[in-house]
């Protein structure tokens, strides 16, 4: 199949099979269209289509983002993950705002130099919404042209990669950018998945290089493949009266900024800063969290003071909140749980 082959093809069947109903889709906004490609990385369109209305309801324009408390962002944020991703959206906001009018750059050199967008993200912003022919090269873009083309190349190597996305450009159609764009995003969201591709409803089955081969699954190549870690840690659940006690994370690392509830490296480090402590405590189920290079189990420990009890030496600086105080703060999302579960109120 030649380029403006498999770009026609990719324009026909979005315009008749591909999503056109979706909250982000019908507009050239780019503060709609960027906050949606954020929230969209990594994330399933199902979850983000939970978040995206209550987030456009708190922030509606990019002005009212911008000024905003980093707080109030991490909280309408929380349980969606990668939380660097809300702190860059908050920080754009505020470089746009302060340095560009409030209006976005439009073309995808000038957004790429905000922060936190990224080439594909400042492509996608482009092509919808001021028409730039932009190549994305998502991970449901990479999967579709790798299998269509039969890239063989190692995508772990920044050598394959760049000759990946020269392959991409080459392949824009001379308009309707847009539509295509959003054409290969459906079809590796809909059709061409990674591991149950459904060859017989993708238009590009018939040219397609991997499907010819009876080998889909094994594109797109990366042999480097991220070796997980494990990792374990306690909470406190300190609790007195109708209060709880939380802490902000530091500025870096694992849930930086967020509120949550105090940690210590062990159970054993917790049991012992606990052993003089006034009140009583229970331990509850470990909580299994996966982030993006390990898996966490979290060992809650509930203990309650009595009434006028001091604080206890032992327990890092924070503060005092009522549950509902709590939950209008940005929290980890088993953080968020915890304080939710009927068993602890």
């Amino acid at each position: 199949m030649t380029a403006p082959g498999l770009a026609a093809t990719v324009v026909r069947w979005q315009r008749r099979h591909g999503r056109h109903g979706l909250p982000w889709q019908g507009t050239r906004d780019p503060y709609r269209v960027w906050l949606s490609e954020v929230m969209l990385q990594q994330t399933q369109v199902s979850t983000v289509l939970d978040y995206y209305p209550r987030f456009l309801a708190r922030f509606p324009d990019l002005a009212a983002l911008a000024a905003a408390p980093l707080d109030d962002v991490f909280a309408l944020w929380s349980g969606l993950g990668y939380y660097s991703r809300a702190r860059n959206l908050h920080r754009c906001a505020q470089v746009v705002v302060a340095e560009h009018g409030g209006r976005f750059p439009a073309t995808r050199a000038g957004l790429q130099a905000l922060p936190g967008i990224g080439r594909s993200t400042a492509a996608a912003i482009a092509a919808f919404c001021f028409g730039e022919r932009a190549a994305i090269l998502d991970g449901n873009v990479k999967r579709v042209l790798t299998r269509a083309l039969g890239f063989e190349g190692d995508l772990a190597s920044a050598t394959e990669e760049r000759r990946l996305w020269a392959l991409a450009e080459s392949l824009l159609p001379p308009r309707d950018v847009d539509v295509y764009t959003q054409g290969l995003m459906d079809l590796g969201a809909t059709v061409c998945s990674a591991r149950q591709p459904d060859c017989a409803r993708c238009p590009l089955a018939p040219a397609c290089a991997a499907r010819a081969a009876g080998t889909p699954e094994r594109y797109p190549v990366k042999t480097r493949t991220l070796r997980r870690g494990r990792r374990a840690a306690a909470l406190l659940w300190l609790r007195q009266g109708g209060r709880l006690w939380l802490v902000q994370r530091p500025p870096r690392g694992v849930w930086a900024g967020l509120w949550s509830l105090p940690e210590f490296a062990s159970v054993e480090a917790l049991q012992q800063a606990t052993a003089a402590w006034p009140g009583q405590g229970s331990w509850l189920a470990p909580v299994q969290h996966a982030l993006t290079h390990f898996d966490w189990t979290l060992h809650p420990l509930a203990w309650r003071l009595p009434p006028r009890a001091p604080l206890p030496p032992e327990v890092p600086r924070g503060r005092w909140l009522t549950p509902t105080q709590a939950l209008a703060l940005g929290l980890p999302a088993p953080v968020r749980r915890l304080i939710e579960a009927p068993a602890m109120a």
